[in-house]
């Protein structure tokens, strides 16, 4: 479990709290390119780490990410005009560029400088596999973009899906780094990538793990004993700020061609967006592959099975283990029933958690290593010495003697 205070600590993640400027120095999803694709489009509301603001995508196709309300008297640029490279406040006509750049004042005297000594906030953008991200960090402590291999295969090779979540993002990252429950919670499930974990899963329900602290986060290997007396291992990465790969994708050769990475993004202290990346390195997805979420969420990106009507659950279990269709729906009736911050203090972890504790404590010492001065983890400044090819996922049946990092060398070739 946690204290009291290492759990707010974690959970808070507003402008100024120790956690939230941890985040904000790393590249994070803000939205879906298809959100804003037209130029000179409507503006959208993003709230992210606590803050108000506003996308939009200017005459020229450049993205802006800006304060949602006006620097002259805070009125809503939400209704503001998109046009001529800038976005115009409706009260009185300033208007604003992607960088913040204030370009017009007209209320103001001709003569007036006031338009030269304010500075809207504003944050750079990134266009990457079909999601805008951002960095809301300090200018000069900018890292590169990560070039991990869901973000820089062809574009045809990846899709993503987004849905919002009624809880903190930590817990639902925990669900991510929870591998026992597979055999549970998403038992009997007909879709997605994930079935073969969900059967193996149940076939041994209490396996045993193995974590290795890495630059970036934790690896964590999940050895299971299968009744036809091989062994699965499933090996499962944590990468910061708050990255979850998983090992649910297509296979060739017997090898994972790519797997499910998820994007656990705050938008507040209760509430968080969900970003689902499914890749294949070697082939396009399908569009079976493409749509495997899709059906579980609404136009607005909200669950259309949700807390409202109880994740539409069939308590008869005719369908399967949980009574409820998909592992998005599934995995949300868990963390957000947990409350919108859930107490561990009242935990009693046993040792199927020994991944998410390890989590925890990175997470934990990167917001004190931050606040002591020293640098987070993971973050790139030179490709060519930023290595994440460990940040990757196994899942094999190997016979009963071979071990882990003998079975991920086999397949991957890594060290």
């Amino acid at each position: 479990m946690l204290s009291r205070e290492d759990n707010e600590l974690l959970a808070r993640v507003g402008p100024g709290t120790p956690t939230g400027e941890l985040y904000r120095r790393y590249w994070i999803p803000a939205l879906l390119s298809e959100e804003i694709r037209e130029s000179d489009g409507p503006p959208v509301r993003v709230k992210l780490l606590g803050e108000d603001l506003l996308a939009f995508r200017d005459t020229q196709g450049r993205i802006g990410l800006i304060d949602e309300y006006c620097s002259h008297r805070r009125a809503p640029l939400f209704y503001g005009r998109n046009e001529e490279c800038g976005l115009r406040c409706i009260y009185h006509g300033w208007k604003y560029d992607v960088e913040g750049k204030i370009l017009e004042t007209p209320a103001e005297p001709p003569e007036s400088t006031l338009k030269d000594h304010v500075r809207h906030t504003a944050y750079p953008c990134r266009e990457a596999a079909g999601v805008v991200f951002t960095y809301m960090g300090p200018k000069e402590k900018m890292p590169l973009f990560p070039n991990f291999d869901w973000i820089t295969v062809p574009p045809a090779h990846v899709g993503v899906t987004k849905f919002f979540l009624n809880c903190n993002y930590l817990q639902a990252i925990e669900g991510d780094c929870d591998t026992s429950h597979v055999g549970y919670l998403h038992l009997g499930n007909r879709t997605g990538g994930g079935g073969d974990i969900a059967q193996i899963g149940a076939q041994d329900r209490a396996p045993k793990f193995e974590n290795e602290v890495t630059f970036y986060g934790i690896r964590s290997a999940a050895i299971r004993s299968l009744t036809d007396g091989m062994k699965s291992i499933d090996l499962f990465s944590y990468i910061m700020p708050f990255i979850a790969c998983v090992p649910a994708g297509k296979k060739i050769n017997g090898k994972l061609d790519g797997f499910l990475v998820v994007y656990q993004t705050p938008s507040d202290d209760y509430h968080t967006w969900r970003y689902n990346f499914r890749f294949k390195r070697s082939e396009p997805m399908t569009e079976e592959e493409l749509t495997a979420d899709r059906f579980q969420i609404g136009p607005d990106y909200k669950l259309i099975a949700n807390q409202d009507n109880h994740y539409l659950m069939d308590r008869q279990k005719h369908r399967n283990y949980s009574g409820m269709e998909g592992f998005a729906t599934q995995d949300a009736c868990i963390t957000e029933g947990m409350g919108p911050i859930v107490d561990r203090t009242k935990e009693h972890l046993g040792a199927s958690d020994g991944y998410i504790v390890a989590v925890r404590l990175f997470l934990l010492k990167a917001v004190r290593d931050l606040q002591r001065g020293i640098e987070p983890p993971g973050l790139v400044w030179d490709p060519s010495k930023n290595d994440f090819s460990k940040a990757n996922c196994t899942s094999v049946r190997v016979p009963d003697g071979v071990s882990w990092r003998e079975a991920e060398q086999q397949m991957y070739g890594t060290k």
